[in-house]
């Protein structure tokens, strides 16, 4: 009989509804039974494309036997930390106190039921010995043992740990002069973790640092970016790169990108599609990662999913890998002879000695010589050998798919969609965008309230930092490409909420949860960027650059109280705390902002000409504002329209006189 995860909207959690543990979802009366019956909870912390949760799952929650341990001796939770961000990063965060090591998925965390402290934490654990790790069962044992028995340990214990919950990132503020200090010194341990032939950080597991290659883009030096240039040509050579179907895995195992952890995640693509599509070499494959994004990932409502498994019929990765003898059955002497050069199946299998994972072994350029082809030739036998894989390969079966629609994550790739919008000029691109949004606003806004999972009247989970501070940012960048009188009503509304239910009154910076979210062990206000960037980071940036827009002073002190608050996190973290880092440059050094009113779609032509002309950078932010646009406010709605269009640039509080002609429209 199904247990009470059945009825969940987590994918996740309903892949354990059958498990014959006694899962409870983490609420109310699942606590209540832990206090009444004094036992503690085993907490379960997972997500849907997590290799080594399905693995813990099979080997242990599906096992009877373990099941019987498990509901006999706790109150077993299960928790999407998709869903529940805020109860992942906290016991995250005690997992590293209790363990001294760092955390991930599974997370295994024993609570005692009274004030929900964990005693006892772990990852993965095996059903049986291996990895130099005991088994599940004895594990289970050892802790409901050191529970009843040493009961004034586990408070003394706790006590401590709840102590260093609480003074975590609870500093003061910086009460100083604001400098670039920590920005130099981020830029500096970038660079001394830079590698220099592969990209990205020394040895392996290599992660897509997004947040760090904005901030070096940002900084604009040609050693910053060549420093991304270089990683990410090395990222879309590599295996991490889907050769065939497009989009990124979420990360390498070895240190030349060739080997991933084979889930594909929203917030991954979201965050390299700009990257990508903002680098004239890379144009196509940012094509490709947004025409994966249309047949993989939009759902009928316009949102976007969240993931696919790395795993398809119990194995990780099978999805992907080929045997030789397959691709050479499917193609045509012409095309192998091309493909098996370029992707790689000429050389020793590169997955654990018996399959191959594509990557873009060689420059197309080479082959075009060593077959001696023209160019174009070389390139039509590639395609037709690609499109001929990508059809056999569409035959097997696909890996799970995570059909929640989250609002942080949709915030991003909204965001992306914008920005490549932009730079690939691209224009159609906006309407995946303006659907995803219409999406959120329709079931992820209610009541001028936001929640994390949006849902056709099932919105769920009151939202976080990251989901105001994100759907912010999107906003913007969708101001930037056209204006949207709804948007920009959505967007101060979310900029009053950040002010209002999550700014620290007294230090500065914005806590992970509202003031009114239900009441945790921790009132946490993270800084660093994780796979995520910083709420705090994306909020300041943000709260920036509305505050210039409207001449808006509540925002722009916000923002720099997160930065006062943040200071010393970003002093002795730089580079784990790029985006704060980023929001700290545009502090000191003001975007330029340029605000263009217009009445006809000729006006809105030359400006937008003259935009380009001028050099419309990363550093620049401009909107182009029907005159006739209502709901407008400050700086905007002071400004009048004059006939042909007028222009207004500022940078900070500095604004020039305004521009009649567009030939004039300088930015330097």
């Amino acid at each position: 009989m199904p247990n009470r995860l059945a009825t969940e909207t987590s994918p996740y959690l309903r892949q354990h509804a059958d498990n014959p543990v006694d899962w409870w979802p983490w609420n109310a009366e699942a606590l209540a039974t832990a206090r009444a019956q004094d036992k503690p909870i085993l907490l379960s912390i997972g997500y849907s494309a997590c290799h080594w949760c399905h693995v813990m799952a099979q080997e242990s929650f599906e096992d009877e036997a373990t099941a019987r341990l498990m509901n006999e001796k706790f109150i077993c939770i299960k928790v999407d930390r998709e869903e529940r961000p805020d109860l992942d990063k906290i016991y995250q965060l005690a997992h590293q106190a209790l363990t001294r090591r760092g955390g991930g998925w599974p997370l295994t965390v024993f609570l005692a039921p009274d004030d929900l402290t964990p005693f006892y934490a772990g990852t993965y654990f095996p059903k049986e010995t291996r990895y130099g790790m005991p088994p599940f069962a004895y594990v289970l044992d050892q802790v409901r043992g050191f529970w009843d028995t040493r009961r004034d340990a586990v408070r003394a214990q706790n006590e401590t740990l709840r102590e260093f919950l609480a003074s975590y990132d609870s500093g003061e503020a910086h009460d100083g002069a604001l400098d670039d200090a920590p920005i130099r010194a981020a830029l500096a341990q970038i660079q001394r973790n830079f590698d220099s032939e592969y990209g990205g950080h020394v040895g392996a597991p290599k992660f897509p640092h997004c947040p760090e290659m904005e901030l070096l883009l940002d900084l604009g030096t040609p050693q910053a970016r060549a420093t991304v240039e270089l990683t990410l040509t090395r990222m879309a050579e590599g295996g991490i790169h889907d050769q065939i179907g497009g989009g990124f895995c979420r990360y390498s195992v070895d240190e030349r990108w060739e080997i991933p952890h084979f889930e594909k995640m929203l917030y991954d693509n979201a965050q390299l599609l700009p990257l990508y599509a903002e680098r004239a070499g890379h144009a196509s494959l940012a094509r490709d990662l947004i025409a994966w994004l249309l047949r993989e990932m939009t759902a009928p409502t316009g949102g976007f999913y969240s993931a696919l498994d790395a795993d398809s019929e119990h194995e990780e990765g099978k999805f992907y890998l080929w045997q030789r003898g397959e691709v050479r059955a499917l193609l045509d002497d012409e095309e192998f002879a091309a493909a098996e050069r370029r992707y790689g199946f000429d050389r020793p299998a590169n997955f654990e000695h018996h399959a191959w994972n594509p990557i873009a072994a060689v420059p197309v350029a080479q082959i075009t010589t060593e077959l001696a082809l023209a160019s174009s030739e070389a390139q039509a036998r590639l395609a037709r050998a690609r499109a001929k894989l990508f059809a056999a390969r569409a035959q097997r079966v696909r890996p799970g798919l995570d059909d929640k629609i989250l609002t942080a994550w949709n915030a991003l790739m909204i965001a992306g969609i914008a920005r490549a919008s932009r730079t690939l000029s691209a224009p159609p691109l906006m309407g995946l965008a303006d659907n995803a949004l219409d999406c959120l606003h329709a079931s992820a806004w209610r009541d001028t309230r936001l929640y994390a999972v949006a849902g056709e009247g099932a919105a769920r989970f009151p939202a976080y930092l990251d989901d105001h501070a994100f759907l912010l940012d999107a906003l913007l960048e969708c101001l930037r490409c056209r204006w949207s009188d709804r948007d920009f009503t959505w967007a101060t509304q979310l900029a009053d909420t950040l002010l209002e239910r999550f700014e620290d009154r007294e230090q500065g910076g914005f806590f992970f949860t509202a003031h009114d979210h239900e009441k945790l062990i921790q009132h946490s206000k993270p800084f660093a960027d994780e796979a995520l960037p910083s709420g705090n980071g994306v909020a300041a940036r943000a709260l920036l650059r509305l505050g210039h827009l409207l001449g808006e002073t509540r925002y722009l002190d916000a923002a720099e109280r997160a930065l006062r608050a943040a200071y010393a996190t970003m002093t002795q973290m730089p580079a784990a705390c790029a985006t704060l880092q980023r929001a700290l440059n545009d502090f000191l050094h003001p975007r330029t902002l340029v605000v263009v009113r217009f009445d006809s779609v000729e006006e809105n032509d030359a400006w937008q000409a003259a935009l380009v002309a001028a050099g419309n950078s990363r550093r620049v932010d401009a909107y182009f504002v029907p005159d006739h646009a209502g709901n407008l406010s400050g700086a905007i709605a002071a400004q009048t329209y004059i006939a042909g269009g007028v222009a207004y640039v500022c940078r900070g509080t500095q604004c020039d006189a305004p521009l009649h002609d567009a030939s004039a429209l300088r930015l330097a």
